[in-house]
């Protein structure tokens, strides 16, 4: 009877060690209470965003926004000042072209106008040296003999030569002072701008392409050939 007695409670008390063993060991409870304690105090870590532009998940701030429009600014004034450069060079141009334009004209009206002065009385001249010839073949005509005569019979025609040769010099020095000037290329090279050949011949004592011969003499108007000289010509070859 007391042997039942004493078994019982210790089949109790090892069927309570054996449901213990099994049982996973609790956690103490007085070692909960600061841990959370600690991660009420921790700070949360800090979130980090990249400033990539391309990143779908980078939120522009206000001072991109400003940069950003900054830039805009900055550019489109680049854009006007070099469009107002480029008119600027282009107004440059054109005043420069019109102020060549404008010399130009200028020197080429005074040119006109000097051409104008100068050869007015191109067709006066023309029509006068015809009248200029009949005094030089005129005075041609009178034979030097006879102007070296001392008979008093030749002294009529003296004093008419010489009579003309004064009116022909008179003329010829008004005519001078009007630009007209009369020229004789004997004894010269022969000039195809100048001279006109009438006619060509061998001469074994001269060169080639010299002037033996003035049957016209020439006239110049300014510088101008009026009437070229017509000339006989050496040719030997």
């Amino acid at each position: 009877m007391l042997r039942q007695t004493l078994s019982a409670p210790s089949r109790a008390i090892g069927s309570n060690l054996r449901l213990a063993a099994q049982r996973p060991l609790a956690r103490p409870q007085a070692f909960r209470a600061p841990i959370a304690a600690s991660r009420a105090i921790a700070p949360r870590s800090a979130r980090w965003y990249s400033d990539n532009a391309d990143s779908k998940d980078a939120k522009p701030t206000e001072g991109d926004a400003a940069k950003t429009e900054g830039q805009d600014a900055e550019s489109a004034l680049k854009k006007q000042l070099e469009a107002k450069d480029a008119e600027a060079r282009d107004w440059k141009d054109k005043y420069l072209r019109a102020v060549a334009d404008f010399r130009n004209l200028q020197d080429r009206t005074a040119r006109d106008m000097k051409s104008a002065r100068d050869f007015a009385i191109q067709k006066f001249a023309k029509d006068l040296v015809d009248s200029v010839d009949n005094f030089d073949r005129a005075l041609g005509m009178v034979p030097e003999e006879k102007l070296a005569s001392a008979e008093k019979s030749e002294q009529d025609l003296v004093n008419l030569y010489d009579g003309l040769k004064m009116t022909e010099n008179i003329l010829m020095q008004t005519l001078k002072n009007h630009g007209l000037e009369r020229y004789d290329p004997h004894g010269e090279k022969f000039n195809p701008n100048e001279h006109e050949a009438t006619f060509m011949t061998p001469m074994a004592d001269k060169e080639d392409n010299i002037v033996i011969h003035t049957q016209q003499k020439g006239f110049r108007l300014n510088g101008r050939i009026l009437r070229p000289a017509k000339v006989g010509v050496v040719k030997n070859k």
